[in-house]
């Protein structure tokens, strides 16, 4: 892990805070590691297989804004310099996952969820409150969430045109660093989160992923 910086002060906060949520929701996003499928060929897929890919994708672009501002939320009111920067170097393998999903929609023809200004806000406001409740509560939020979203992402791996191998590729180096994040955020003391929490971390992520599938 890098090296731990220094509390700052709430207006460079908020600073950072606004330029992380420009960055995300509207400039193109970059990956720093290579697009998973991108040695893969382009599958021939008809009109329906098609949709079913961009549907599908788009919704994990969502996810991975959602992502994207959660540990932002998260980061920026840590108490503990070392959890803020656990949570920085996980957004930016998440910066890698958004990457590859707009990079995925551009190939099937389609675009990003309308509402992406919408999931950020909401996310990161999520995200601040866990963050406020204490570093092992914001933390043990990271590995109920990314347990979430590799149930996600397996669904997806179901439904997925099995042609469509470029698409696969990414949502399983996905998968297996939601996991990884989700390790080390247990390992670096998140608790268990009361019951009644997963259940409402749940329904927020099916409104999400059941909007984004359309819109």
């Amino acid at each position: 892990m890098r090296s731990a910086q220094p509390n700052r002060d709430p207006l460079d906060s908020a600073l950072i805070a606004l330029d992380r949520a420009l960055k995300a929701v509207f400039a193109p996003a970059t990956a720093a590691r290579p697009d998973p499928g991108a040695a893969l060929p382009e599958a021939p897929l008809d009109a329906a297989q098609r949709r079913e890919s961009a549907a599908l994708m788009r919704v994990n672009h969502s996810g991975e804004i959602a992502a994207q501002a959660l540990y932002h939320g998260q980061a920026t009111f840590a108490r503990d310099p070392a959890t803020r920067e656990l949570l920085l170097d996980a957004a930016r393998e998440e910066a890698d996952h958004l990457a590859w999903c707009e990079h995925r929609l551009v190939a099937l023809d389609s675009r990003p969820s309308l509402l992406a200004p919408f999931w950020y806000a909401g996310s990161f406001a999520i995200g601040a409150a866990a963050a406020l409740a204490g570093d092992r509560v914001s933390l043990g939020f990271v590995t109920e969430t990314e347990r979430q979203v590799e149930g996600h992402i397996d669904s997806h791996l179901q439904r997925l045109p099995p042609e469509d191998l470029r698409s696969r590729a990414v949502l399983e180096q996905m998968r297996a660093d939601e996991i990884a994040h989700g390790a080390t955020a247990r390992a670096a003391g998140g608790v268990e989160l009361p019951e009644p929490v997963k259940v409402a971390m749940q329904m927020t992520g099916r409104v999400m992923t059941r909007t984004s599938y359309w819109l």
